[in-house]
Order: C-alpha cells, then sequence, then structure tokens
C-alpha cells in the first residue's frame, strides 16, 4: 500500500477518534449537568444561600423610664450610623478626605483607619449622625457600593443632668452604665431578633426579611419613686451650696420613712447624660450610696433608742457631763462646751460626747454591736441601684475600751448616707423597718412589700426619741437653722473628721451633715444632707452652720410639693420629760 493511499485512512481514524473523544466528553458534561440539577441540586442551592445570604442580629428597643408621676426621664430615638465597606473604597485618600469634612473627622486618621482595615466588609465611620450630617454625606458623590446607613437606637435624657447618678446611662452600644440602666438592664433591653440579609456577588445588600419565629421584643418601661420635680428642688439647693462653700463634693436623700420610697437622691458633682465626653471621673459616683464615712452625732438618736428599748435607758436619766473633761481609761475626752449634768434629751440636743460615752458605758460594747446590726450598719440596705456599699463595722471581737466611748458618738464606724437616713426612717416610721426603694412597684406589690416591714423597736420609743429630744435639737439645740414656719421639724446634726485613705484622719478636714424631717408628730418626709469639705474656719464647718439651712430648705420644698399641711405656726418648745413607762 502506497502512502498516498493510507493517509486517507488514517485521516479517518483520526477523526474517529476525534468523534469519540468529543462524544465522551460531551457525555460527561451532560452527565455532570444531570448529576448538578436533580441530585446535589438541593446542596448546592443551600451553599449558594449560606454564601449570599447572612443573619444579623436585630436589636430591640429599649424601654422608656418614668418617675413616680409619669414624667419621662429616659426614653430612645431612632438615629442612622455611617458604614463603609473598605474593600469596595478604591481611592482611599479622596474617599477620607470627601468624609472628613462633611463630618469634621480627621481625615488622616480616617485615611490610615481605612488601610488598616483594607480587607474588612465592615467598618464604622461615625454612629448616631444628626440630620445636618446624615445630609452633608448624601450630598457627597461617593461609590454606591462603598458606604451606607444603619438604623440604631440612641438614648436620651429629656430631663438632662436630673438624676443622672440615679439614672446611669446607656452605651453607644446600648449597654447600661450605672444607675438604673445597669440595674434594670435585663428589663429595659428586651429581647433581640434575628433578620436574614441577602447580598449580590460584591456584597450589596439586595433584599432583608425578618425570622418570624425570633422578631424583636421591646424592653419593659421602668417607674422610679423619684419625683422629678422634687429631685430638681434637691439639685438646686446643692448647686447653690456648691457655688457659696466649694465643697469637694456633697450628696442628699428625701425619703418617705414609712414606704422607703426615695423621693430624691442627688450627687455633686454630677454630668449630663446625653453628653457623657470627658465627664470627670468623681461625677459618676452615686455619693448616697458609695461614699463611707464616719456619722458623727447623726448616728447618736439610734443608740438611745436601742438603750430605752432594752431597758438600759430611762428618759428621765441624769449624766454628769464632767465639764467637758472626762477620763475614760487611758483616754480624756472632752466636749465642745462644757457641761455638768444633763438629762438624756439634753445629751441629744447639745450633742454631749462624754454624755453619750456614759450611755455606751450602759449598753457595753455588746450591747453597741447589737444596736449598730439591728439598725443595719455594716450591710447594703438592698435598694436597687448598683455600687451600693456596706459602710464599715468592725466584728465585736475587734472592738476595745475605746470603742465603748467611740462608737456611740459616731466614731469607729462607716455608713453611707443611706444607710443613716435608712436608720432615721425606723424612728420616723415608729420603730418600724422598711428596705429603701427606688422602683416603684404597684399597688398590690406595695401593700405586700408594706407587710413586710420589721419592727425593731417599739412605737413609743420611736416617737419619744423624734418627738422630744430630736424636736428639741431644731428648737433649742445645735439644729436652730432647720426651723420651718408652720411645721414641728426634728433632727440631728453631725461633724466628723474626714477619714484618710492610709488610715486615721485628715488634719482640719471635716465632713458636716444633718438630718431632719417633718411633722414630728407623724413624719413624712425626710432629708438627709452631707457635705464633704465645705469651706469656712471654725464653726462654720459644723453641721448645724453648713448642713442644716440646705436641708431645711428642701424639706421645706418637699413638704410644700407633697402637700403637707402645716400643722403649727410656731413649733412650742417641749418641757422637761418627767418619768415615764420607758425603762
Amino acid at each position: 500500500m502506497t502512502a498516498s493511499s493510507a493517509s486517507p485512512l488514517l485521516l479517518r481514524r483520526r477523526a474517529g477518534w476525534l468523534v469519540t473523544a468529543v462524544g465522551l466528553a460531551w457525555c460527561l458534561l451532560a452527565g455532570r449537568l444531570i448529576q448538578l440539577q436533580s441530585w446535589q441540586n438541593h446542596e448546592l442551592s443551600q451553599r449558594a444561600n449560606r454564601q449570599s445570604r447572612v443573619a444579623e442580629e436585630v436589636i430591640p428597643r429599649p424601654g422608656d423610664i418614668y418617675d413616680a408621676q409619669g414624667r419621662l426621664l429616659a426614653t430612645t430615638i431612632r438615629t442612622r450610623s455611617l458604614f463603609v465597606v473598605p474593600t469596595e473604597v478604591e481611592n482611599r485618600w479622596t474617599f477620607a478626605s470627601d468624609i472628613a469634612s462633611a463630618l469634621s473627622l480627621d481625615a488622616n486618621e480616617l485615611y490610615a483607619r481605612l488601610g488598616q482595615y483594607s480587607e474588612k466588609q465592615f467598618l464604622w465611620i461615625k454612629r448616631r449622625l444628626n440630620e445636618s450630617e446624615e445630609e452633608r454625606v448624601r450630598e457627597l458623590t461617593l461609590p454606591p457600593a462603598s458606604w451606607g446607613f444603619r438604623e440604631e437606637y440612641q438614648r436620651v435624657y429629656p430631663q438632662g443632668a436630673i438624676a443622672a447618678q440615679v439614672l446611669g446611662l446607656r452605651d453607644i452600644d446600648g449597654i447600661g452604665r450605672g444607675g438604673i440602666e445597669e440595674s434594670c438592664d435585663a428589663t429595659l433591653r428586651g429581647q433581640p431578633g434575628k433578620r436574614w440579609l441577602t447580598r449580590d456577588a460584591r456584597g450589596r445588600v439586595i433584599d432583608v426579611i425578618d425570622d418570624p419565629e425570633q422578631l424583636a421584643s421591646p424592653g419593659s418601661d421602668v417607674r422610679l419613686t423619684i419625683d422629678s420635680v422634687l429631685q430638681l428642688y434637691t439639685e438646686q439647693a446643692l448647686d447653690d451650696l456648691v457655688r457659696d462653700r466649694q465643697p469637694e463634693a456633697c450628696c442628699a436623700i428625701v425619703m418617705h420613712p414609712a414606704s422607703g420610697h426615695v423621693l430624691a437622691m442627688a450627687s455633686r458633682p454630677t454630668f449630663d447624660p446625653n453628653a457623657p465626653d470627658n465627664v470627670p471621673e468623681d461625677a459618676w459616683k452615686n455619693r448616697a450610696i458609695s461614699d463611707i464615712y464616719e456619722p458623727g452625732s447623726t448616728i447618736k438618736p439610734i443608740f438611745v433608742a436601742y438603750g430605752l428599748d432594752r431597758h438600759r435607758l430611762a428618759i428621765d436619766d441624769a449624766f454628769d457631763c464632767e465639764w467637758g473633761r472626762y477620763r475614760m481609761g487611758k483616754r480624756l475626752l472632752h466636749d465642745h462646751h462644757p457641761y455638768g449634768t444633763l438629762n438624756l434629751t439634753d445629751v441629744l440636743v447639745k450633742s454631749s460626747n462624754i454624755g453619750m460615752a456614759k450611755v455606751g458605758e450602759r449598753l457595753t460594747n455588746e450591747g453597741l454591736f447589737q444596736s449598730a446590726t439591728l439598725f443595719g450598719f455594716g450591710r447594703v440596705t438592698g435598694i436597687e441601684l448598683p455600687g451600693e456599699q456596706p459602710g464599715l463595722l468592725h466584728p465585736l471581737d475587734e472592738w476595745t475600751s475605746y470603742s465603748t466611748g467611740s462608737i456611740p458618738m459616731g466614731h469607729e464606724i462607716a455608713t453611707t448616707p443611706l444607710q443613716l437616713i435608712t436608720a432615721h426612717a425606723v424612728l420616723a416610721n415608729g420603730g418600724q423597718h422598711a428596705r429603701p426603694r427606688i422602683l416603684l412597684t404597684d399597688d398590690a406589690e406595695a401593700s405586700a412589700l408594706q407587710s413586710l416591714s420589721t419592727p425593731l423597736i417599739s412605737r413609743e420609743v420611736a416617737d419619744w426619741v423624734v418627738q422630744e429630744p430630736m424636736r428639741q435639737v431644731v428648737t433649742r439645740g445645735t439644729g436652730r437653722k432647720a426651723q420651718l414656719d408652720g411645721y414641728i421639724v426634728f433632727g440631728k446634726t453631725g461633724t466628723a473628721q474626714c477619714l484618710s485613705p492610709h488610715g486615721g484622719y485628715l488634719h482640719g478636714k471635716y465632713i458636716s451633715s444633718f438630718l431632719c424631717g417633718a411633722p414630728a408628730e407623724q413624719p413624712e418626709i425626710l432629708v438627709l444632707v452631707v457635705i464633704n469639705q465645705a469651706s469656712g474656719s471654725g464653726g462654720e464647718t459644723f453641721g448645724g452652720q453648713v448642713a442644716a439651712p440646705v436641708a431645711a430648705r428642701i424639706l421645706r420644698d418637699a413638704l410644700v410639693h407633697q402637700h403637707v399641711s402645716p400643722t403649727v405656726k410656731t413649733a412650742p418648745l417641749a418641757t422637761r420629760p418627767g418619768t415615764s413607762r420607758l425603762r
């Protein structure tokens, strides 16, 4: 066979092989297509959905906070936040410059951030834009796939700085920080939901589908016992005090003794939760529940009441106050003024330290310790606020003979303002203890809580301490600057040296305080003002001089605002007590 005759045969064979190969390829391709369209269709569809659909948490709207009268203290508004998709930004410098000029940002810093996160699909630029900022961004000619707005919630406080430490705030991520926002976060926050975002090949959102089984549930509202009008009066009184006396810090509490409801609670320095940036560190502190200090003479009625109730004292007891000098073991005690013999009433009215030291000898250390623990010192009150401190009450086995004289005059024991006013609320409430509350409950729950009030001492003892010695503190004792026309006011002054963080006391630095209430015959309002290091010298640092006028002003405003009717034009002086069944 010649070469010329063999060539067509070879060509036909090669053509056959080629046709066979192409046919096999088409068969394999057809088989693969059939496999993809039938057997693997569901699996591949799911994989495609997983790649194009992503789940996103839907943040619920937080609940609102109201005062006792239904006035709005904290609420939430919708706002827009700007984000970018760094992988879609081609000219980073131009992009950064345009956005920075629209939002008053640092262009160099924004440019650096875009470079740092250049491989990311999401980056916040600025959150919670106002309307003008949003409009300026929309006017920019930015690449459509490179940016977008996302709706968020922003917490606002319509009353501004009113009750700032009580309320706390919600941070930019919606987390409660401090105050009610933190303690009631689980109630206020609500339950988040879920939604599905469908994206195209370039990552742009083209569809949003809410998950019907996981819809967001908004947070529940909360009502406080605080009355925002009375809160305003209290804060104005503290503002005037700060202006006139320049103290390091101060606080005030207004309480309804029978229910334990806190009607006002304020601290200085303070802040505006609507503008939390650059707030001084000490402004966040709710001093009413976290400051620990020696109460001084304000605690004296507590020990007297306990002694009377346990029959260690009688109201007609007399105490030799040694004309201002009394040696108690190795210790020499002094009174601010020299006194001879004082009855029990005058020991409190004149705030005699020597008289109280002799009360301590009657009660003994065991009785003093039992009294302090009975009235709640050394442990938290349980108010619904974070950050409450327990104060300081040393174990009884650490007490010495010095304690016998120091504790009754308010030394060697440290309390918070809330602990002290809660203890005095027992006296004002006829011997019944009610836990202090900042959350307002419904009528049924309030009645149940009221029924749980604990009797600590007899009504007869409590009424006598309030209506006799504590009333006379105001009419003729150290608290005369707290007298109010139309009301019989009772009270007790206190002045104590500031505790040093390194132990001992700070020389020349005092905490001045005054606790008062009215009407003495049936107390409706209690007020405590505590002032840390007010300016002034000599007697001007005493509680009766510095704190009493402020507390009386708040008390007067509270009585008028709460519609407590005046009882008398001028409170009559009490007669000296004689014999009594109180022993």
